[in-house]
């Protein structure tokens, strides 16, 4: 059967449940930007893009890369006429579960969710398959069975660990001591970035990996973390492997404040393709970066309102990333939009 639009359903319950969320909790933030890039075409059906209600529970701002997200999810929205009902986890699973259970009494017509750790969502999903609202994961998975979400949109997290190991092994001519700097524990990203990585190395016995510690995807975290590890191992660090960007630029200051030259002394790989990451490529402090793309708004509109007006979607939409070294980085930097 298909669904149809709740925005008219929403009435004064919507702007008493957006009134409250102004202050704090993980609704705080219910806000729009002012529109940015056209609406895509509109696939037909009988809910348009301004007949939507959707839910989005993102992680927090972790990152240069999550405020991307963010943006691209909300100035989309506004650029389609999309009504957007925006919640803040604030880096917390308890703050995303609420968030989900105040978008099921709000009726909303969709709900999309960065889940911040892949375990612990059966009980919620499936509290929102029940009242009949169709899930989408964006950007990172959950483990969850298959029934409870529509589809799952975003990266290949597995193949950028594949990717960086790659680069890694070029530019160090397969032998080095390598630092890893995780994401967050128990996440998607950082579960597969660790595993696709270590693939790789299996077939480069020369390339070690001597320390692995999470900086929980912060910059202030990687700094810390990486000032801790070099106490310990100094000069014996000839690479690092951070799972994010904003890691590693809290590690090259780290590096520069021991001593050393960051992508010279220590030859860096990490992974999203931020615009500070470029920047750095340029400063050469970095050696290269993989993409992992967060401007995911346009693409997850598209996909809400065909499982909205009931059409067949892939259970993987995968985003287009590529990797960057850093003698193109001077090029590419002014076309950066994160």
């Amino acid at each position: 059967m298909r669904r149809v639009s709740r925005r008219r359903l929403l009435g004064l319950g919507v702007a008493l449940v957006g009134g409250a969320a102004a202050g704090c909790g993980p609704l705080a933030g219910l806000d729009r930007l002012p529109p940015r890039a056209a609406p895509t075409a509109v696939p037909s059906g009988t809910v348009g893009y301004q007949d939507l209600v959707v839910g989005f529970a993102q992680i927090g701002a972790e990152s240069a890369w999550r405020v991307a997200n963010t943006v691209s999810m909300k100035e989309t929205a506004d650029a389609l006429g999309v009504e957007l009902k925006f919640a803040d986890g604030q880096q917390r699973q308890d703050n995303q579960i609420r968030a989900l259970r105040q978008f099921i009494a709000m009726q909303v017509d969709v709900i999309g969710i960065s889940p911040v750790v892949e375990s612990g969502w059966d009980d919620v999903f499936r509290e929102v398959k029940d009242a009949g609202i169709p899930l989408v994961l964006v950007d990172r998975r959950a483990d969850v069975p298959d029934d409870l979400y529509a589809s799952y949109l975003g990266s290949d997290f597995r193949e950028e660990g594949r990717n960086a190991a790659r680069v890694m092994a070029g530019l160090v001519h397969g032998r080095a001591s390598i630092v890893e700097l995780v994401g967050t524990l128990g996440s998607a990203p950082a579960n597969d970035r660790y595993a696709g990585f270590r693939e790789i190395l299996d077939g480069y016995p020369d390339l070690r990996i001597i320390a692995s510690e999470s900086g929980d995807f912060t910059r202030a975290k990687g700094r810390e973390v990486m000032a801790s590890v070099l106490r310990n191992f100094g000069r014996q660090i000839t690479a690092l492997y951070a799972h994010n960007d904003d890691m590693a630029m809290g590690a090259i200051q780290a590096i520069q404040e021991y001593g050393l030259r960051p992508g010279t002394d220590v030859t860096i790989v990490s992974v999203d393709g931020i615009h500070d990451a470029f920047q750095a490529m340029v400063d050469g402090t970095l050696n290269a970066t993989v993409e992992c793309n967060p401007l995911l708004g346009p693409q997850f509109y598209e996909l809400a309102l065909k499982v909205v007006n009931g059409r067949s979607v892939p259970k993987w939409v995968p985003s287009k990333e590529s990797v960057f070294l850093a003698d193109a980085a001077q090029q590419i930097l002014p076309t950066r939009k994160y």
